[in-house]
């Protein structure tokens, strides 16, 4: 029996949302057969598994990798930024506007 890594049980908060939703029966029966070999319901199993991928999902858009031979590139587009342009100019004095009301 694998154990489980129970990332959602460890959140120190209430469960007091709910999730519903279908699934085919060859994909609950996988996940009641997997759950079981985890030592777990399959609503912890299933928890787990969905809060990994969620977490995994957000970092992927939040973090922005580069390869090695990009670096030296993105770095000094960095210390050498390009002038506003009149559109970003624009933009700006508009911010102001809507700000100082």
């Amino acid at each position: 029996m694998l154990g489980i890594d129970d990332q959602v049980g460890a959140i120190d908060e209430r469960s007091s949302e709910r999730m519903n939703f279908r699934t085919k029966p060859r994909i609950k029966q996988a996940i009641q057969q997997a759950a079981a070999l985890s030592g777990v319901d399959d609503s912890v199993f299933t928890m787990n598994a969905a809060y990994k991928a969620a977490m995994e999902t957000i970092a992927a858009h939040e973090r922005t990798r580069l390869q090695a031979i990009d670096h030296q590139d993105f770095f000094a587009a960095l210390d050498r930024p390009a002038e506003p342009s009149a559109r970003l100019r624009a933009a700006y004095a508009r911010h102001d506007t809507i700000r100082s009301r």
